[in-house]
C-alpha cells in the first residue's frame, strides 16, 4: 500500500507562499520564525548568521530589547490618529530627527520608496516656488545603476530592465547619466537650466555595493551649489551607521540638501522612513499638498527615537567600521586561495564579493553559492547576477565574524 510522507513545515510555508501570494520575488528556499542579534533560526530549528539584514533594515540586531520594549509600551497606548490630529509622539520624534541629522525640518513616511518619492516632490515644488523654472518643466538627475524603490516613480530612474519593463510609460521629467562620473554630472547641469536636483546613493547598494572614487560626493555638493541644483543623498541603505559613519556622506563631510532615510530607522520592526531637509525646501509644501496616513504614527515615532539611540549608546558605527574592516581583509585574502572570488568591495558593514563564473553555472553561480553558504548557516542573496551583498547586523562582534568568514571561506573553496 502507498503511503504518503508528511509535508515538512518548510516546504508547506514555501508552498502557501506559492499558492496564494503574487510570484513577484524568489526567496531563498528557508522558512524564518525567530531571530535574536546576528542569528535567524528556520522552522526546522537550524541557526544561521544573517548577512542580509533584510537589505540593512535590521541593523541594530532583531528584536532588540530597547526597541522591542519601546514598541510595547507605545502600542500599548498608542499606535495610530492619522495626521488629522495631534499626538505626543511626533513632534518628539521630528525633534529628535532633526537635531540628531542637523537639519530644519523633517517629513515622515513609511517606505524607502515613498521617502524618496517626497524628495522627488519637495524638489520639484522647490524648483517652481523658489528656483523660479517655469511650470511642468523640472527635471531630476539620477545616476545610473541606482535603485530606490518599485514605485513608477523610482522605477522611472531605473536603468534596470526587470524593474521597467511593460510598467510603461514611464514618467517624463528624468535624466539618467552615468555614476561616479562628475563630468557627465556638470555637463547635464550646463546643458539645461530646468535642472531641480539630483538624487544619488553615496553607495550604490542594489548595483552591488559600487563605492564611488574618493572626492565623488564633494564634487556633487560643490557642483549642486554652483548650478543650483538640490543634492538628494539616499541614504536609505547606507544611513544609520551601516557604512561606519551616521550617514555614508560623512566619508566627505558633504551635507545633502535633503536626506533621504528608511530601513534601520525602526530597527527592522516596523516601516519608517523620513526625508530631512531646510526650511526653504520643507515649507514650499502646505497642508493637503503631501501626506500619508500611517506617517509619523505615534508607534514608529517611539520606535524610530529607540533605534537611533541604540544606535549611538552602543557605538554600533564604530563597530561596522572596525569589524567591517576584518571582513574585507578575510575575504581579500581569499582571492589569493581561490579564483571563485573577482572583486571585494564595500565601506563599514555593508560589502560584496564579485563571484566568478564557474562549472558552467553561468549567472547561476553566485545563486549557488548562496544556496550552500545556507546549507553551511549563513543567509544572504545575490544581487545583479554575479554580486554577494554581505550586510550583517552591525552588532555583530569580531570573534562571530570570523565564525561567520570561516563558513564564506568553506563554502567557496569547496567548488
Amino acid at each position: 500500500m502507498e503511503t504518503t510522507l508528511p509535508i515538512s513545515a518548510t516546504d508547506q510555508a514555501m508552498q502557501l507562499e506559492w499558492n496564494y501570494g503574487a510570484h513577484n520575488y524568489h526567496p531563498i528556499p528557508v522558512v524564518l520564525t525567530r531571530g535574536e542579534g546576528v542569528f535567524l533560526w528556520d522552522v526546522e530549528g537550524k541557526r544561521y548568521f544573517d548577512f542580509l539584514s533584510a537589505y540593512s533594515a535590521v541593523s541594530q540586531g532583531h528584536c532588540h530589547p530597547r526597541i522591542i520594549g519601546a514598541m510595547i509600551e507605545q502600542a500599548q497606548r498608542l499606535t495610530l490618529t492619522s495626521r488629522a490630529f495631534y499626538n505626543d509622539q511626533t513632534g518628539l520624534c521630528e525633534k529628535f530627527l532633526c537635531e540628531y541629522f542637523g537639519y530644519d525640518k523633517v517629513l515622515l513616511m513609511n517606505s524607502g520608496a515613498e521617502a524618496g518619492e517626497t524628495a522627488l516632490k519637495l524638489t520639484r515644488k522647490w524648483a517652481y516656488k523658489v528656483k523660479g523654472i517655469p511650470q511642468n518643466q523640472a527635471k531630476t538627475v539620477y545616476a545610473a545603476g541606482n535603485f530606490w524603490g518599485r514605485t513608477l516613480a523610482a522605477i522611472s530612474s531605473s536603468t534596470d530592465a526587470s524593474s521597467t519593463n511593460d510598467f510603461g510609460p514611464l514618467l517624463p521629467g528624468y535624466i539618467i547619466i552615468p555614476y561616479n562620473d562628475l563630468n557627465a554630472l556638470e555637463d547635464t547641469f550646463k546643458s539645461d537650466p530646468n535642472i531641480a536636483g539630483f538624487m544619488v546613493e553615496p553607495i550604490q547598494g542594489e548595483a552591488g555595493v559600487v563605492v564611488p572614487n574618493d572626492g565623488y560626493l564633494q564634487g556633487v555638493r560643490d557642483l549642486c551649489t554652483r548650478y543650483n541644483v538640490l543634492f538628494i543623498a539616499d541614504e536609505v541603505q547606507t544611513g544609520i551607521g551601516r557604512t561606519g559613519k551616521r550617514i555614508a556622506c560623512d566619508y566627505e563631510n558633504v551635507k545633502p540638501d535633503l536626506l533621504v532615510l528608511g530601513k534601520a530607522l525602526s530597527g527592522g520592526t516596523m516601516p519608517v522612513s523620513a526625508v530631512l531637509t531646510s526650511d526653504e525646501v520643507m515649507l514650499t509644501i502646505r497642508p493637503g499638498e503631501h501626506g500619508s496616513t500611517f506617517g509619523g504614527n505615534p508607534l514608529a515615532c517611539a520606535v524610530t527615537m529607540a533605534a537611533l539611540r541604540v544606535v549611538d549608546d552602543e557605538k554600533l558605527a564604530d563597530n561596522a567600521m572596525k569589524v567591517g574592516a576584518v571582513f574585507r581583509d578575510r575575504m581579500t585574502a581569499l582571492i589569493q586561495k581561490t579564483d571563485m572570488v573577482k572583486l571585494v568591495r564595500g565601506r563599514g558593514l555593508l560589502n560584496a564579493i564579485v563571484i566568478a563564473e564557474k562549472h558552467g553555472l553561468g549567472d547561476e553561480t553566485a545563486w549557488e553559492v548562496c544556496l550552500r553558504l545556507k546549507d553551511n548557516g549563513l543567509l544572504t542573496k545575490p544581487t545583479h547576477g554575479d554580486k554577494i551583498r554581505f550586510a550583517p547586523p552591525l552588532t555583530i562582534t569580531e570573534e562571530q565574524m570570523h565564525e561567520a568568514c570561516d563558513i564564506i571561506e568553506k563554502t567557496l573553496l569547496a567548488f
